[in-house]
């Protein structure tokens, strides 16, 4: 999946002469001109105060007392948005020096950054007449968006918009402009916050991204290839979504046309307040393909507390691998759905090893809130403190029970667990096991299971391989080939087997009745 950060890197007048015309196209509310209203249409009615106030926000967050806004026969008023809010929605340009990479030095597009093809040969992009030339670092300027959430100039913006900046100028929409100080960013949610020398100035109001729902209209507005004030509508078209590298952010996904230059710019819900950040777009091409990915604003302004107070972010730390449940796993731990995060491994040495968690077991819970899928035990936890407590609810052997744990920070712990000791079998499953050799047990630092000698059956079409390694079968360490038979007689239809293939350990559920 192409997932890209939504600031095009580097941006240059010829660009953005190049690239005006797609994107002037604007509906005519935009352009002042009035907007019809439906012969059957009831008066404007003004929103209630509960659909303006944000729901358990931060305190420390600068909430603007609202214009009220209208919606025409249930529609958003999306001109009275773009009047209210566009003012406190800026652009930001960042200036600094760019650590080339060997393929970069080469204009080498290697790793498939689609990007590449806007950029390739222009002034400021990697690999401009630098071929041959093996400088580890050059000039670039950059393009983004952000907001305005206090009247002294505090602003939010996405942290890769800023990242490797040395200078960073922020343009308000009356066309003043500022230097920035960058107060702090944190790379794991890709939020960033910074300040401006400035009284008095517009802000956006603050949503709440808990109550909007897939299908409600969003609105977007940045500067995407550097035009500035751009308005883009659409719908939101899932919630809580994990992408690759991002598992700690719930994403609010929409189809609102956002594009490099959007990065850091507000995602407003149909009353005009602010629910989530533009961040990610999913794109072959480079530019908009109809999968934009926010940040939610509770999260962002739980981060942006933290920099206030103390110029940085801290993520609390479990210290598991989990994955997500199939019907077929859930069938094998005894769980009416497949709903759930399952811990495949436990770090040494960890929170989780501390609490007493082990591999098989089920998180359901934490802290009262539902766990559904292996993001949402990611996000809870990210976004949580380290030293902070935490009550889990997990399912193991059959049966809910109850453990707290005290979280680690981010860096502690590792990734590598041990489990057990057997000889070889062969069964039910379809599997040839053997032991592990005294070397083997030592080229992987001590661990210990069954090495698959040969799979058929089952266990072939599950998708096991000769070489896995077999570790444990529902949630139960394995440290014999009677164990193996055991457990496989008293199961069910199916067995998840945990499995473990060169550094990466997965439960693999096995259908055996």
């Amino acid at each position: 999946m192409n997932i890209k950060p939504l600031n095009a890197a580097l941006l240059t007048a010829g660009l953005l002469a190049g690239g005006a015309a797609g994107a002037l196209n604007l509906p005519q509310w935009l352009k002042g001109e009035p907007k019809p209203v439906p012969a059957a249409a009831t008066a404007p009615q003004q929103l209630t105060a509960a659909e303006r106030a944000p729901a358990n926000l931060s305190a420390q967050a600068q909430v603007q007392a609202p214009v009220p806004l209208l919606r025409e026969a249930g529609v958003p008023n999306y001109r009275a948005i773009v009047k209210q809010a566009g003012p406190a929605v800026v652009g930001i340009t960042v200036e600094g020096m760019h650590k080339v990479s060997r393929e970069q030095q080469g204009g080498a597009d290697a790793d498939g950054d689609p990007f590449a093809q806007f950029f390739r040969g222009m002034p400021g992009f990697p690999g401009f007449q630098q071929r041959g030339r093996g400088q580890p670092q050059q000039p670039f300027r950059g393009q983004g968006s952000g907001f305005i959430i206090s009247s002294d100039g505090l602003i939010l913006t996405n942290a890769h918009v800023v990242n490797e900046a040395k200078e960073v100028t922020v343009k308000l929409s009356d066309r003043r402009e500022f230097a920035a100080k960058v107060l702090g960013s944190d790379k794991t949610t890709d939020i960033a916050v910074l300040r401006i020398e400035a009284k008095n100035l517009p802000t956006v109001r603050l949503g709440d991204p808990r109550q909007i729902e897939v299908g409600d209209p969003v609105l977007a507005i940045g500067a995407p290839y550097g035009l500035e004030q751009t308005a883009t509508q659409g719908i939101v078209s899932a919630k809580g979504r994990s992408l690759p590298g991002d598992a700690v952010v719930p994403f609010i996904q929409t189809d609102a046309a956002v594009n490099p230059g959007n990065s850091g710019g507000p995602l407003f819900d149909g009353s005009g307040a602010v629910v989530g950040i533009n961040s990610q777009i999913y794109s072959q091409s480079g530019g908009y393909q109809g999968l934009s990915f926010a940040i939610p604003i509770n999260v962002a302004l739980k981060i942006k507390d933290q920099i206030v107070a103390t110029g940085r972010a801290q993520h609390g730390r479990l210290g598991v691998n989990v994955q997500d449940l199939t019907q077929a796993l859930a069938d094998s731990f005894g769980l009416p759905r497949p709903d759930g995060a399952l811990v495949a491994n436990v770090a040494p040495k960890s929170a989780a090893a501390a609490a007493g968690l082990k591999p098989g077991d089920v998180i359901t819970e934490v802290n009262g809130e539902p766990v559904v899928r292996s993001g949402n035990l990611s996000s809870l936890i990210g976004l949580s403190a380290p030293g902070e407590r935490v009550k889990l609810k997990v399912w193991r052997d059959h049966e809910s029970r109850e453990i707290e744990a005290r979280l680690g920070g981010a860096d502690a712990g590792d990734k590598q667990a041990a489990t057990s000791d057997s000889r070889p079998q062969e069964g039910k499953l379809g599997l040839a096991l053997r032991p592990l050799t005294p070397d083997e047990k030592r080229s992987l630092n001590g661990a210990q299971g069954l090495v698959v000698e040969d799979a058929a059956g089952p266990a072939a079409r599950a998708g096991i391989n000769p070489g896995d390694l077999l570790l444990a079968i529902n949630g139960r360490p394995v440290q014999s080939a009677e164990q193996v038979s055991e457990v496989v007689a008293k199961s069910g239809k199916s067995v998840a087997l945990l499995i473990q293939r060169g550094g990466d350990k997965i439960f693999v559920p096995v259908k055996i009745g």
